[in-house]
C-alpha cells in the first residue's frame, strides 16, 4: 500500500529543528524518531480539560520521541529516552477504533508531531472503518505552519501549548530559539483551520482550538505577555486553559530558578489578570495538581 506524504521523511523538516535527515532509511533527527511509529500508551484518560475528558475519558495516544524536549518535562521518560513499542499504521488505526469502541469521547494525540505523515494516514484508513469521534492534536506548539497546512480536514480540534513569550525562556529551557515565532504562526493556522470553539449538548468539545500554558517559577510577566497575545489575536473565539500543574522533574534541579512548584498567589495573580482582559473562555485547575500521580503510567497499555 502506498501511503501519503512519507516522502517528506527522506530529508525531514517536518518541525522547525529541519534536521534533513532520512528517516526512511533509519536516520534518526533531533525528535529521537526514524520512519517507525512509536507509542507508549493508549488507553482513556480522565485529567484532561472536562470538556476533552468529561466523564466518558478521552482516548489518549502517547507518542514516543519529541521535537522540543523540555529540560522540565514530565514525559521525559517516553519524550526524551523515547520509551515505547513500534506499530505499524495500520495498527494504528486500529487503535484509534479501539479506544472509540471504549466509548472514548474523542482521540487525542499526545506530541504528534514528528508523526504527521503516518498519523494522516492512519486516521484514513480509521475513518474508512467507521472512526467518527473527534480527532484532537495535543501538541508543544513547536510546529510549522506548512506542516499543520496537512492536517487540515483531518483535525477537528487543535490543543497547542504556548510555552513562552520571550525567546531567552524558549532557549534556555527547551533549546529553540525561534519558539514563539513558529508556535504562533501555527495557531493562526490552527485557528484558520477549525474556527470557533464549538461544544455539543453535554460541554464536550467537537471542533475548535484549546491553548494551553502552564505557569513557570519566575516566568510571570511572560505569561501576561503571551495571554495578551492570545486575546488581542482571538478574543474569545479560543479557550484559554491556564495551568498550574508544574511539577519540577527531569532536567528542573540544573535549574534553580525553576526547580520548585508554583505558588496559590502566583496562580491567582495570573487568573486574575486574564479575567481583567476580558478573557472569558477558559479553564483553570485547582490547587493540588502539583503531584507525579497525574502523570500516566507510560506502560505500553493498548499498545
Amino acid at each position: 500500500m502506498t501511503y501519503k506524504h512519507m516522502n517528506l521523511l527522506n530529508k525531514c523538516t517536518i518541525c522547525p529543528r529541519n534536521c534533513n535527515v532520512n528517516r526512511n532509511e533509519g536516520m534518526k533527527g533531533y525528535c529521537s524518531a526514524d520512519n517507525n511509529l512509536k507509542i507508549a500508551r493508549a488507553a482513556l484518560h480522565f485529567w484532561e480539560e472536562p470538556c476533552i475528558s468529561g466523564e466518558k475519558g478521552s482516548g489518549t495516544v502517547f507518542f514516543s520521541g519529541c521535537s522540543l524536549k523540555c529540560v522540565f518535562c514530565q514525559n521525559y521518560n517516553i519524550s526524551q529516552d523515547s520509551f515505547g513499542k513500534n506499530i505499524s499504521i495500520e495498527r494504528l488505526a486500529e487503535i484509534f477504533l479501539e479506544l472509540q469502541d471504549k466509548n472514548a469521547l474523542n482521540i487525542n494525540l499526545v506530541t504528534p508531531t514528528h508523526y504527521v505523515p503516518q498519523i494522516i494516514n492512519a486516521i484514513e484508513i480509521a475513518k474508512n472503518n467507521n472512526l467518527n469521534i473527534p480527532i484532537i492534536y495535543n501538541s508543544s506548539g513547536y510546529e510549522k505552519a506548512e506542516t499543520i497546512k496537512l492536517l487540515d480536514g483531518y483535525i477537528d480540534v487543535y490543543m497547542p501549548d504556548l510555552k513562552y513569550f520571550d525567546n531567552k525562556y524558549s532557549f534556555k529551557y527547551s533549546n529553540a530559539k525561534d519558539y514563539f515565532e513558529f508556535a504562533s504562526e501555527s495557531i493562526n493556522e490552527m485557528v484558520r483551520q477549525v474556527g470557533d470553539v464549538s461544544l455539543d449538548d453535554n460541554g464536550i468539545i467537537k471542533k475548535g482550538v484549546i491553548i494551553r500554558h502552564m505557569l513557570l517559577p519566575g516566568l510571570l510577566f511572560d505569561s501576561k505577555k503571551i495571554i495578551d497575545y492570545i486575546y488581542n489575536s482571538f478574543g474569545n473565539s479560543v479557550y484559554l486553559s491556564l495551568m498550574n500543574q508544574y511539577t519540577p522533574m527531569n532536567k528542573s534541579a540544573d535549574y534553580p530558578e525553576i526547580n520548585k512548584p508554583i505558588s496559590e498567589k502566583y496562580y491567582d495573580s495570573i487568573i486574575n489578570y486574564a479575567l481583567s482582559l476580558g478573557i472569558e473562555n477558559g479553564f483553570i485547575q485547582e490547587q493540588g495538581t502539583v503531584s507525579e500521580s497525574f502523570i500516566p503510567p507510560f506502560d505500553l497499555d493498548g499498545v
